[in-house]
């Protein structure tokens, strides 16, 4: 069973296969790949071939040392040993044909060459013929013997078979779907087909223009306009193909979620339009096809329409086309029409359960895009069309003046409908795509906030370790001190007090700082005031210890600050002025006891080893690193690039032994990935 998903069709197929692994032995004992029975199929048959080859041997030898002899080969035409016939024989020249005794079984086309068996070697020829007879006779032993074995097994071996062809019958279709990239489709049995970005089977993948339609939800019928070669036929025919696959068990060429539906029947009058014949034996097929339709669907039948009521009057044609939709509908048919007629327009507005729809067209480029638009009723574009091809405006003025007013309006409003979906559309996408800028913005937010609380949190435990590793030396010194003086003390007898010891000593206890983690930065916030700086000032983040500089003011209360290669945005009461910065005038701060190491304001966090070869670049980041450290820098950035990475290697290996390192590895994607090898140091 597949570790991901259930399978028991296919697992209940290959349950019901035969065990036949005896005869398959049986088989395989006696007959080889090339379907040659074997030597070991039989004694007997091994017997006769060792015979038949000693025997070969024998009868080749005996006519290599007769060829080999220099009286003979004068008459031989080559010196060599053939067959004919199954039979060893020797090329000797015609006129030598006296000199040999024996059987003549072959001459050359020109006559010049004989191919004679000699007398010496006819009666071991004769011995081979029989062995072969015997081999022959053998062989069709063998066969009847497995024949009747496997007539044994017949009957499940025939079961196998079908099996076996269901079996291939299913990977059949699992393979088309996975070249048309098809999904399964959700079915129902109550009419309703949502088909998502479907496509037409047999058209290239990176040429089909994917089709989005709904039918027999709100609406059972679909009227399509447009013009010719707008793709309207191909539509029709993808939905019929697409829902003929899933009532087959096939996969679709459509997107996840796509909905189809088991219809009783599926009726098509699709005709081909190339033709430049529009007469009465056109009509009358049309005709013929869509009467067989009416006389056989049923209201669980999807029909599909190509062209309906073409091929006679426009009038005549656009009242019986209204007739045969009125009647398809009332029998409650799944309905897709598509037609040149305007007057299925206005039927489609005005009948319940019917929406236009129509093909999309460029007129910038005076093609079609091929989307189906449904809702939208499509534009004849005739006057748009000719104008931009350059025909002269006097003259489509005058044709505008034959259309109706009521045709006119039409067409305005279509337009107007048009215009707005177009708007709608580009404004859903552009809200779509800030929508997906956003998420992707707050995921890496979280994701920085995340590393920067860790960052954050690290500094601080090694700061309070650091400060309570100074104090506790401190503690040790000042007992040693303390025990000095109290040895002095004793010594010269009441020189010193024995309660200003005790006090010495809890005034240094009390000197021990209390560090404690900071999860936020309200509580330092609050007793703190908003740093005055302005964009490019050098400014030192107060929470993380580190430099940079102002890049821009976000609102009253915050910045944003380039650190190396990161930018973040920073509270402004966590930011203090340096270099020419911090001559400003500056909020008075309060200050507190702490123990920590003396920091270089002018210490560098990253360095750029790019364009360096490997000798320069170590001296360089040796320097660097001894600078970071008495800088007291808990992280620092070595920029090598990426190139052909031995820059890259040479620098890790020499970190690999560095007293000071404590451990490295390459920057995150926002600090530059694998060109950027981000150290801590101890």
């Amino acid at each position: 069973m597949n570790e991901e998903f259930a399978i028991p069709t296919l697992l209940t197929l290959a349950e019901g296969l035969s065990e036949q692994k005896p005869l398959e032995d049986k088989i395989k004992s006696c007959i080889d790949d090339n379907a040659a029975v074997l030597d070991q199929a039989s004694p007997e048959l091994a017997r006769i071939r060792h015979e038949l080859r000693s025997g070969e041997a024998r009868v080749r030898e005996k006519l290599e040392q007769m060829i080999r002899n220099p009286s003979v080969q004068k008459m031989l035409q080559d010196a060599l040993v053939t067959i004919r016939g199954d039979r060893y024989v020797i090329p000797v020249k015609s006129e030598y044909r006296a000199h040999f005794g024996g059987l003549i079984h072959d001459q050359s086309a020109s006559g010049a060459t004989l191919f004679i068996e000699p007398e010496s070697v006819v009666a071991l020829n004769n011995k081979l013929k029989e062995l072969r007879m015997k081999e022959e006779a053998e062989v069709e032993k063998i066969l009847r013997m497995l024949s009747a074995a496997v007539a044994e097994a017949a009957d499940e071996l025939l079961a196998d078979t079908d099996l076996l062809g269901l079996l291939d019958f299913h990977f059949a279709k699992a393979g088309l779907a996975r070249e048309l990239k098809a999904t399964l489709p959700i079915m129902n049995d109550r009419g309703f087909l949502k088909i998502k970005r479907g496509r037409h089977p047999l058209i290239a993948p990176e040429n089909v223009v994917p089709l989005d339609i709904e039918l027999g939800n709100q609406y059972t019928t679909i009227i399509v306009t447009g013009p010719n070669t707008g793709g309207k036929t191909v539509s029709l025919k993808t939905v019929g193909l697409l829902s003929l696959m899933a009532m087959s068990g096939l996969f679709v060429p459509a997107e996840e979620g796509s909905q189809l539906c088991v219809f009783d029947a599926i009726y098509a009058d699709i005709g081909d339009e190339q033709s430049i014949e529009q007469n009465l034996s056109t009509f009358s097929s049309h005709m013929t096809n869509i009467i067989g339709i009416l006389r056989d669907m049923t209201p669980k039948s999807l029909v599909l329409l190509d062209e309906l009521g073409a091929g006679t009057d426009p009038a005549e044609g656009s009242a019986l086309a209204i007739a045969i939709l009125d009647y398809i509908h009332r029998m409650g048919c799944r309905i897709i029409a598509t037609t040149h007629y305007p007057e299925l327009k206005a039927y489609a507005f005005e009948k319940k359960g019917t929406i236009n729809a129509s093909m999309e067209f460029d007129i910038a480029t005076l093609s079609p895009t091929y989307r189906l638009l449904v809702g939208v009723p499509g534009r004849s574009n005739a006057f748009a069309i000719a104008e931009r091809l350059g025909l002269m405006r006097p003259i489509i003025e005058a044709a505008r003046g034959q259309v109706g007013e009521e045709d006119q309006r039409v067409e305005s409003m279509i337009a107007t409908l048009e215009e707005n979906r177009l708007t709608a559309e580009q404004e859903r996408h552009e809200a779509e795509r800030l929508r997906r800028e956003a998420s992707q913005l707050r995921a890496e937010l979280q994701r920085e906030r995340s590393k920067f609380d860790e960052q954050r949190d690290k500094l601080l435990e090694k700061a309070e370790r650091e400060g309570r590793e100074a104090v506790a030396k401190a503690r040790r010194e000042a007992d040693e001190v303390i025990a000095e003086l109290r040895r002095m003390a004793l010594e010269e007898r009441g020189g010193f007090k024995e309660h200003k010891l005790t006090e010495a000593r809890r005034r240094l206890e009390q000197a021990e700082p209390q560090l404690r983690k900071q999860r936020g930065l309200a509580a330092d916030g609050a007793r703190r005031k908003a740093a005055d700086v302005q964009p490019g000032d050098e400014v030192r983040v107060v929470h993380l210890g580190q430099r940079g500089h102002v890049v821009e003011l976000s609102g009253d209360a915050e910045a944003i600050v380039q650190m190396g290669i990161m930018k973040m945005k920073v509270r402004r009461d966590q930011l203090e002025p340096v270099g020419e910065a911090a001559a400003k005038p500056k909020p008075v701060q309060r200050t507190a006891t702490t123990v920590k190491r003396t920091r270089d304001e002018n210490a560098r966090t990253e360095l750029d080893m790019r364009g360096m070869n490997l000798e320069e670049a170590l001296i360089e980041a040796d320097r660097f690193l001894d600078e970071s450290f008495l800088s007291n820098l808990g992280q620092v950035y070595l920029i090598h690039g990426k190139g052909t990475g031995i820059l890259r290697s040479g620098i890790q290996d020499y970190l690999r032994r560095h007293k000071h390192v404590k451990s490295y590895r390459y920057g995150n994607y926002n600090e530059g990935g694998n060109g950027v090898t981000v150290v801590e140091l101890k």
